[in-house]
């Protein structure tokens, strides 16, 4: 695969639900079309409280019969504790997957060693594949991607506006829609019911968004993730997340984002701030 890049995502965990009444179950549960899955086509989806607020996100993969669920590691005990308390007599089997992931981008598209899948990132095609390996770091070297950090993802993933659990999606506070999940194929506004969709479709429907996720360009040392940004008149504008080379991702109020912000040291402009009203 010449030009492309790889880089073993140890911060993730799968988790297989299988059973006869596995896909129709999750259909239930989360915010994307799961009758969509297909080989080689993944799908990203999100699972919210009843409030509508976002609790776990992750990309589902089908695996013959069975769904993966390629989640935060961190997060894992908690999306199988709460998948449980819905599973109640239904058909549908809950286990560890042994395999782990990686991710793939640049050059073109990569065919799976032996054992392995390889689906394309459902959430941008810039992002390029997610790897499923016993041992992901040795598929990578099989495929010839050159071995990067977790910075250099960090920078893809700044770039695509792309948000990630624990930093710019905060479990029971963060609105799915306010962190561009129309934007990145997460939610189907055309599928039936699911828990939170009510308040999802109202926020779709029949408001307009005043806070989300845009890109920013940031100046001077950045601070921490989680760093209040403020206007020149000191409000707060919103909160400024990852940093990387200059750019970053941060969560704002649009009607107080027209002029310079500032976060601890840096100073912090917005764009994109169209593209999500939209």
């Amino acid at each position: 695969m010449s030009g492309s890049q790889g880089f073993v995502e140890d911060r993730r965990a799968l988790l297989r639900v299988e059973g006869p009444e596995a896909r129709d179950w999750l259909q239930g549960l989360v915010s994307n079309d799961v009758t969509r899955l297909a080989p080689g086509r993944a799908v990203y989806a999100a699972m919210l409280s009843p409030q509508g607020k976002y609790l776990f996100d992750f990309v589902l993969v089908a695996d013959g019969d069975a769904v993966l669920l390629d989640a935060p590691a961190d997060r894992m005990a908690a999306l199988r504790q709460k998948l449980a308390l819905y599973k109640l007599r239904r058909k549908v089997t809950l286990a560890d997957e042994p395999r782990g992931a990686a991710l793939i981008w640049g050059g073109d598209a990569p065919q799976a060693p032996d054992g392995a899948l390889i689906v394309p990132d459902p959430r941008d095609p810039a992002l390029g594949w997610r790897l499923y390996a016993t041992d992901p770091g040795a598929a990578l070297a099989a495929l010839g991607a050159a071995p990067v950090d977790r910075a250099a993802h960090d920078a893809l993933r700044v770039a695509c506006a792309v948000p990630e659990s624990g930093v710019e999606l905060i479990p029971d506070d963060t609105y799915i829609l306010e962190a561009g999940f129309e934007r990145l194929n997460g939610v189907d506004f055309r599928k039936g019911c699911y828990v939170g969709q009510e308040v999802t479709a109202r926020m779709r429907h029949k408001t307009t968004l005043r806070k989300g996720l845009v890109r920013v360009a940031v100046e001077g040392e950045a601070p921490p993730p989680g760093a209040p940004l403020v206007t020149e008149d000191g409000k707060e504008a919103g909160t400024l997340h990852t940093v990387v080379g200059g750019a970053g991702l941060a969560h704002l109020r649009f009607d107080r984002a027209n002029g310079p912000l500032t976060a601890g040291r840096a100073i912090v402009r917005a764009s994109d701030i169209g593209a999500e009203r939209d």
